[in-house]
Parts: C-alpha cells; structure tokens; sequence
C-alpha cells in the first residue's frame, strides 16, 4: 500500500509499505482524510523539533478518519464499511500515569507519526492501517469525512479547555488563531465564554476565528499595541490561551491577564523568558497542556451532534499523490489554515 513518507527535510516520497491484517480485537480502516499537523510541518521542513529529530524515513499523519475494511477476531460493534474517526492516542493503560488517568502522560505512547521513540512509530498517511478497536469512534450519519478527521485537533483544545478550569461566563484571549487556535474558540464558545478575543499576524487565520465565534480579532502585525487597552486596571482577561508558541505574546499575557488569571500555553515554541517578578506579584498560573486522552470521543460527539461546525477551518483538501504539494501550501499561513490530503475514498460533502 503507498505512504506518505518523510526521509529527510523537504524529502517527502510517496512509497509503499506492507499491507497489515488485524489481529484479535483489531480493525483494518481504509484512510479517508488526513489533516497536516504543525508537528508534520517540523519534520518535513526541518527533519524534527528540539531534540526529536528523523533517525529513519518515518510516514506522517495522525489526524485521520477512514471505513472499516476488515474485522479482527472478537471485535463487536463495528461492521465493514462503517465510518470511523481514529484516536491516534495509544497509550500503555498499565503505567502508573495511565493508572492515574493521565493517559497522554503515558510512559509508553504509541503515538502515530512520532520520532520520539526509534524505532519510529509510523504514522497515519497511508492507504490502510490496523488500529485497537477503543481507537475508532463511530460517524453519524452524514458527517463528512473530512470534518471527522478534524477530531484529533478539536480534542487538543478541549483539553487545553480542561486544564484551564471553568471558563464559563469569563473574559478569555486566544492568541495564535490558526487550526488549533481556531477550534479551541469553537470549544470556548460551547463552555459558555462570555467574550472570546483573538490575535494573530494573519488575517486568514482571524477570518476563520470570527466564523469559529470569536467576538473580537486583532492583526498584531498590523496593530502592534492592539491589546494595550487590555492591560488597563491589571489586566482585563480572566483565561488566556497562548496557542502560537510565541514569547512575544506570552509575556503579553501576563500584562492584561488579571491578577489570579490562568494562561494555558498550548503551542510550543522552544526556550522562553518570562519576566517571574510579574507572575508572582499577580499571582498569575501559567499552566501546560499536551495532547489529550478522554476529550477525543467529546469531540467526536460534538462533530456527531453538529454542535461545533468546522468547515471554515479546511481550506484547501489536496489528492494524497501531491502530497509535497500539499507540506509546502500548509507552511503557507498567509494562505491555508487547515490542509487535508485526500486519500481517494470517498469525496467530502463540505
């Protein structure tokens, strides 16, 4: 079966790798969609991130959806041809972490498309894969495709929603608007924020959060000192979501976050400083979120439901043969938010 495969920064081949039948309580799931992630992007354009780098040609992807194609022995409730979305999260549930709950801490994660471990874990942009059964959640009927594979980035907001508490009836920026930023303002404004304000250097990505239900969006290329107003009487915000891994804009959170705010740093841009004397002194949490574990099967119920509507966060769905074509348009943020390869299933009804 063909694969995208990453061998080496801007070495993306589509190869072929062996074709898997599953096993006892297994699924085999023809791919649908696959939406490029930020950490695709890093190990396309620079081989990996931080420490984690390419040791071997190691497929991309993790957010997918696909069908059913084949049935493992023991496996209930699923059937051939049922349209699934797949929870790339495979955690262990033996460590003391998963003990506890905290799946995505898991010591022994399998995530898809992943260098962190060598062997690579292979990752999701192939023609067909094997997964656990407990990975595949069920569509309803008439959801697109392409929609359910945003499931994967719409749990990592809901989780960093989760981490940062109650954000009901509360005053909240989200800065960095592009496809997570995006979705985590839909999960906002499903927790009952009382105003939601974005920021970004794009405008692209602030169209999509207005549509996504953000009350205010500002141009910080364009508007530098847009937020200033903000920093009046302490701070105006009670949450902040710094989804662009930007130090610019975090340290810009500690001036209009009120005192005893939270700021939830969800995008991760490497070493930073923060000025300390400032997080004590109003005595600000800064507090960590990483992937998610129980948040995917709420946002597989939310795309279900029609609670969130996504669609303004695909731009551009590209046939998995360009996939190249696709990584390069993806790094593109004056252009794309969401880019999906097309993998030839079935069309998305958008």
């Amino acid at each position: 079966m063909k694969a995208v495969i990453c061998h080496a920064p801007k070495d993306l081949r589509i190869d072929t790798l062996p074709e898997e039948l599953p096993g006892p309580g297994q699924l085999q799931v023809r791919v649908a969609f696959g939406g490029i992630c930020g950490s695709d992007l890093h190990y396309f354009q620079h081989g990996g991130f931080g420490t984690v780098r390419l040791k071997e040609p190691m497929a991309l992807g993790h957010e997918v959806s696909g069908v059913v194609s084949a049935l493992g022995e023991g496996v209930k409730g699923f059937s051939l041809g049922q349209r699934v979305a797949i929870s790339p999260s495979r955690p262990c549930f033996q460590c003391r972490y998963c003990q506890q709950g905290q799946h995505n801490q898991c010591l022994d994660m399998r995530f898809y498309g992943s260098a962190m471990r060598f062997p690579h874990i292979q990752g999701a942009f192939r023609e067909r894969m094997v997964i656990e059964s407990h990975q595949a959640h069920p569509l309803a009927d008439g959801v697109s495709l392409a929609i359910a594979a945003l499931a994967e980035p719409l749990s990592v907001g809901l989780h960093a929603i989760n981490r940062a508490g109650g954000v009901f009836g509360k005053q909240v920026l989200v800065t960095g608007s592009g496809p997570i930023g995006a979705m985590l303002i839909a999960g906002l404004r499903r927790a009952g924020a009382a105003r939601i304000v974005a920021a970004d250097l794009s405008d692209t990505a602030l169209a999509c959060a207005r549509a996504m239900g953000a009350d205010e969006t500002y141009n910080l290329a364009n508007q530098p000192d847009a937020l200033a107003p903000y920093a009046r009487d302490k701070g105006q915000f009670d949450f902040m979501f710094e989804a662009s891994g930007s130090e610019r804009a975090l340290r810009t959170g500690l001036d209009v976050v009120a005192p005893r705010g939270v700021i939830v740093s969800v995008g991760m841009g490497g070493d930073i400083q923060i000025p300390l004397t400032q997080l004590v002194a109003k005595e600000i949490e800064l507090r960590g979120t990483f992937r998610f574990h129980p948040e995917f099967a709420v946002a597989v119920q939310f795309i279900n439901e029609n609670l969130v509507d996504l669609r303004p966060v695909i731009s551009h769905v590209v046939t998995m043969r360009d996939a190249a074509q696709a990584f390069e348009l993806a790094g593109d943020k004056t252009r794309a938010m969401k880019v999906q390869l097309d993998f030839g299933v079935e069309s998305a009804a958008l």
